[in-house]
């Protein structure tokens, strides 16, 4: 079974053991894998990862010991559940916190009670901004990896080139031969499949956009 094939998983955290026993149901009938846990806590020590698929987290704003909105806190801290989506689940006296978690990157918040069509267009709309993620992080390590081929000296040469660079300017700024660049361009073209400067510019732009913040 390819990701294509698997449904989007949704990971529900809420202290209400019947109210998380009856959503995790509605989501599962809407067509989602649903993982359900009681607490912050429990969430942050299964440490689940994005999916290709794509995925959120539905949790509850309102919760004992560690509320969602430290939740969402140190998630943002971490490199791997902190690219996972948030929708927030808020009571009636909670739309301020709403609003500090939306501020913080959570992409919807649903009050309580809501519809099953609130639910399914929130879900939505996280699983979709989760699994164009995912496609952009895998392209950036795809290009990172192409990257991680050259020499030092090569990716030098690379980067001036994507600049837009002549061979003899690169030569200039880096106190080599002009033949020296050619060898170097050929071993870059080798090595990626190209030496072109505009196919050197998107390359570097995906896997290392601050390279060429400088010419």
């Amino acid at each position: 079974m390819n990701d294509d094939t698997l449904p989007p998983c949704i990971h529900v955290v809420d202290d209400d053991a019947h109210f998380l026993r009856s959503v995790l149901f509605l989501i599962q009938g809407l067509g989602f894998e649903a993982v359900g846990y009681p607490s912050a806590e429990d969430f942050l020590q299964m440490a689940p990862i994005p999916v290709p698929q794509g995925c959120c987290l539905l949790l509850d704003i309102r919760m004992p010991r560690m509320s969602g909105l430290e939740l969402q806190r140190r998630l943002l801290e971490q490199t791997t559940t902190g690219s996972m989506p948030l929708v927030f689940m808020t009571g009636h006296g909670d739309i301020d916190q709403a609003v500090q978690a939306l501020r913080s990157g959570a992409t919807d918040f649903l009050q309580k009670p809501f519809s099953e069509q609130t639910l399914l267009d929130a879900l939505n709309r996280a699983v979709a901004a989760s699994a164009q993620a995912q496609r952009q992080q895998a392209r950036q390590t795809q290009a990172l990896q192409m990257l991680q081929r050259l020499t030092p000296r090569e990716r030098d040469v690379a980067r001036l080139l994507a600049l837009g660079h002549s061979n003899k300017e690169v030569a200039r700024v880096l106190d080599i031969s002009d033949h020296t660049v050619h060898v170097h361009r050929q071993g870059i073209t080798r090595k990626i499949g190209s030496g072109h400067a505009a196919d050197l510019a998107r390359l570097i732009l995906r896997a290392a956009p601050q390279e060429l913040d400088d010419g």
